[in-house]
């Protein structure tokens, strides 16, 4: 076997501070520029309140580029924080568009409303006939619809399919949004400069969205040309696919990662999932696993050897590039096995040691794997069944401490069911396990 060596563990963690610190100054820079903007233009004519509706806008569009620019799958972003703390981010800064959304045509509205001595419903109809002003009002109306069906009262009732081709419209509203400022954004369009500075903080994030969303994976899914190459039933119902094509060893693809798969001709184009790889990327090969829980993923039994596949990545930051110690712990649950068996099989990983938390032992997906793998490196595997309970929780502080004495000492990789996975943080937290040290990817993300 030829001996892989080893990065310096500090570049990872550097990396990672590098992402945090651009991250900080892009938003305090920007923050900084829209208010000089604001003061500069000066007070509209009418009333503070057109003032206060006038600075909500600019916050309002700044948030769309940043959520822009989060949905962009920027490497800098996806290494330097994982896609766990990217949808967490757009989530909030969703909230915010939503917010604000609301509250700016409403308080700029009650400015002129005031203005004119006019009621609300009547300047909002009066206005409402300026093109520029409806294609605003409809934005926010798709916005509005796109925030209900996110809430999670609702997220909880609709397929993943389903939410997805919703958030397909916030496109649409960013394009109106966007004509919306075209006309109306006299804050940005008083001078040379500003304008600049505007549409280039625009044509950024459009261009990053474009690039990374769009332009990036056709062409490599152009160029490697993936097709299934077999499909492998597993148990408690989950299903291998193994995926072939041209130059893999060329995709830039690590252990513990996830692509967004399609599968053109078996499934609507529109139908997409997160799967994480189940094996180490190895140049000639990939492989998912998932469980049958929704649409897609129980259709992928029907797959055929010779299916198209398009595949959007690698994201996830959940790779061996994050380590900062010399020992790992490996902590997986359910189905979120997957990005960890890939993980057992990095060399840049040692002194591993994998618990893998299941309800019965019958139905652990790749445990023969596992235990293989654990074999050849030896690394030591606990297989931790049953329902979790006052007499069985393995997670509990003082029985992870017993499994794993020296875990304050380790990196810990965790992919599980978001219960799982929190109590997991939770118990780390408590047993001073340092934060840099903890790495994780909630099983929406990852698992499938």
């Amino acid at each position: 076997m030829t001996a892989v060596s080893q990065p310096p563990i500090s570049t990872t963690f550097h990396s990672t501070s590098v992402a945090r610190v651009v991250t900080l100054a892009f938003l305090l820079a920007n923050v900084v520029v829209i208010h000089a903007m604001f003061f500069l233009a000066g007070s509209p004519a009418y009333n503070a309140l057109g003032s206060i509706g006038r600075l909500l806008g600019l916050y309002l569009a700044f948030a769309m580029v940043v959520q822009l620019l989060l949905i962009a799958r920027l490497p800098l972003l996806d290494r330097g924080f994982g896609m766990d703390h990217l949808t967490v981010w757009h989530r909030w800064t969703g909230l915010a568009i939503f917010w604000l959304a609301v509250l700016h045509p409403v308080v700029v509205l009650l400015g002129f409303a005031t203005y004119s001595n006019v009621s609300f419903l009547s300047e909002t109809l009066t206005l409402s006939q300026q093109m520029p002003v409806l294609l605003g009002m409809i934005a926010v109306a798709v916005m509005v619809v796109v925030v209900a069906f996110s809430v999670q009262a609702a997220r909880k009732r609709l397929p993943y399919e389903v939410w997805h081709a919703v958030h397909l419209l916030l496109y649409a509203a960013v394009l109106l949004a966007v004509l919306h400022q075209v006309y109306k954004g006299t804050t940005f369009t008083g001078n040379a400069l500003t304008q600049i500075y505007w549409w280039g903080l625009w044509a950024f994030a459009i261009g990053a969205l474009l690039i990374g969303r769009l332009f990036l994976p056709l062409a490599r899914n152009a160029r490697h040309r993936l097709r299934v190459a077999a499909v492998v039933p597993e148990p408690d119902n989950a299903v291998s696919v193994h995926i072939t094509g041209r130059d893999l060893h060329l995709l830039p693809a690590r252990a513990g990662q996830f692509f967004l798969w399609r599968f053109p001709g078996h499934n609507p184009w529109w139908q997409v999932n997160p799967f994480s790889l189940s094996a180490a990327p190895d140049g000639r090969s990939l492989r998912l696993t998932a469980k049958g829980v929704g649409t897609t993923s129980s259709g992928l039994r029907g797959l055929r050897a010779g299916t198209r596949v398009f595949a959007e990545g690698p994201y996830g930051a959940l790779t061996a590039s994050q380590r900062v110690r010399d020992s790992t712990l490996l902590i997986a649950g359910g189905i979120g096995i997957t990005p960890i068996r890939a993980l057992l099989e990095d060399p840049d990983l040692t002194d591993v040691v994998v618990l893998y938390r299941v309800r019965d032992a019958a139905k652990a997906a790749l445990l023969a794997e596992l235990q293989n793998l654990a074999k050849t490196r030896g690394a030591r595997l606990h297989l931790l069944a049953g329902r979790t309970g006052p007499d069985n929780n393995p997670f509990a502080p003082a029985n992870l401490a017993t499994l794993v004495p020296d875990i304050v000492d380790r990196d810990v990789f965790i992919c599980g069911p978001p219960p799982l996975t929190l109590a997991v943080l939770d118990t780390l937290r408590r047993l001073g396990v340092p934060k840099r040290q903890v790495h994780a990817e909630l099983f929406r993300l990852a698992g499938g």
